[in-house]
């Protein structure tokens, strides 16, 4: 006996109708998205960044677009901002070893990504206003890491990086290690490969905890982190509604990422925490290595006994990036300002760090409401709205009747907060 009564469908449902339903119900990404980021408490002027490889280039990018709010950065096989200059072939030539092998040569060398060049860039992006003023670097603490073995991000690239630092950054502000035999891999003292190897997931035994020493540079003397059971949680959140409805595809975002909370740090604790934003290697992102860079690259035992929320946010690989690097080249040509405020990965990682902070999202003052009309099918494929009982659309947070969830339903959503829309007129 079934569980349920049997649906009846009316006879002035026209089988074009059913037959749009019908694919949209196969299709897996009309499930309902993950849940929103939560509105916390954080800090915002105590936020701090960190990053393997790609993620080490996008560290620097936003430490330095985003200055005012940044208290340091832990750089792991990185190098200087706007290493690449918007070209592909010097972020895999010169600022990395990553070409074809056979088809172009490895150009790293000691001074090859001209460090003056670099800063002085960096001084034009911050006279014309898209980056914070360089002096604010002054304030900032970095803790650097290359492993002698380093095949990827070799040390010259590294020693680039410390030479454009200490242009901006007090000496006995930087802190650096290139005293272990490590491969490019996120170092660790328990966790993942043996040090000198190369491969997923990026994480390598080498008796160094990388998390817990950036963590202290950064931030000073910290309590002993947590060795048991985890005490917080870790989340999947939703990225879509921090790009202002652009394809998340098209800028190389995955559609959720994670977040790690402490218990001390949840909305009901009252407490005031702060942010560590830790980015992702390429070939690290969750698609290709699951949990494990958030579960085990170390930051969540410090954060559980020091109340740091730490974020994960994710990429997607693209064809014209399919190891899923975070956007320190213009991968897909399409986001010229990427290594500033104006960059879409920039701004959606701002967002984020900002709705940790319980700081309103909405636009400018005077700037009108954002607007969606398309057909109920695409509003429930970009996550504006989901399925109800029979494929019938409402939208997110109001739960406003849209109708059938086919492509020639038409409604008009206007967003009024996070992951949440209502159905009318608009604006």
């Amino acid at each position: 006996m079934f569980p349920f009564r049997p649906i009846s469908v009316s006879p002035r449902v026209q089988p074009w109708r059913l037959a749009a339903l019908a694919l949209l119900a196969c299709m897996p990404h009309v499930a309902r998205a993950a849940d929103p980021l939560p509105a916390l408490r954080a800090q915002l002027d105590d936020t701090s960044v960190s990053g393997l490889s790609s993620g080490a280039f996008m560290a620097v990018q936003f430490a330095v677009a985003h200055a005012r709010i940044v208290r340091g950065a832990g750089i792991v096989a990185g190098g200087p901002y706007y290493c690449a200059r918007g070209k592909v072939l010097t972020a895999t030539t010169v600022c990395s070893c990553t070409s074809v092998p056979l088809l172009f040569v490895c150009q790293v060398a000691p001074g090859a990504t001209r460090v003056d060049e670099l800063a002085k860039i960096a001084a034009a992006n911050a006279s014309r206003g898209v980056i914070d003023p360089l002096s604010q670097l002054a304030r900032q603490r970095v803790w650097m890491f290359s492993g002698r073995a380093d095949s990827i991000v070799p040390q010259a690239v590294m020693n680039d990086l410390y030479a454009w630092y200490a242009r901006f950054v007090p000496a006995s502000a930087i802190r650096y290690r290139k005293d272990v035999e490590a491969e490019h891999a996120m170092p660790t003292d328990g966790y993942g490969n043996d040090c000198g190897r190369l491969g997923d997931p990026y994480l390598s035994n080498c008796g160094v905890d990388g998390a817990g020493e950036l963590l202290q540079w950064i931030h000073g003397p910290l309590a002993p982190r947590n060795d048991g059971a985890a005490r917080g949680r870790l989340a999947v959140f939703d990225q879509r509604e921090f790009v202002d409805g652009r394809p998340l595809r098209e800028h190389g975002l995955a559609e959720s990422g994670w977040v790690y909370v402490p218990h001390a740090c949840e909305a009901s604790s009252g407490a005031r925490c702060r942010v560590h934003v830790a980015f992702h290697g390429c070939r690290q992102n969750a698609a290709a290595v699951g949990d494990r860079f958030a579960r085990h690259a170390g930051y969540n035992r410090w954060a559980d006994t020091n109340r740091f929320i730490v974020l994960y946010p994710q990429t997607q690989a693209t064809p014209n990036n399919p190891k899923a690097c975070w956007n320190w080249f213009d991968a897909e040509r399409n986001d010229p300002g990427y290594a500033t405020r104006d960059g879409v990965q920039m701004q959606a990682v701002r967002r984020m760090v900002e709705r940790l902070a319980g700081i309103a999202q909405g636009g400018a003052p005077g700037q009108t409401a954002q607007c969606f009309t398309s057909s109920n099918f695409e509003h429930v494929r970009s996550g504006r709205a989901h399925l109800d009982f029979f494929l019938w659309a409402r939208a997110n947070g109001s739960n406003d009747s849209l109708g059938f969830a086919d492509a020639f339903s038409t409604s008009t959503l206007k967003k009024t907060g996070p992951n949440h829309y209502v159905a009318g007129r608009c604006p």
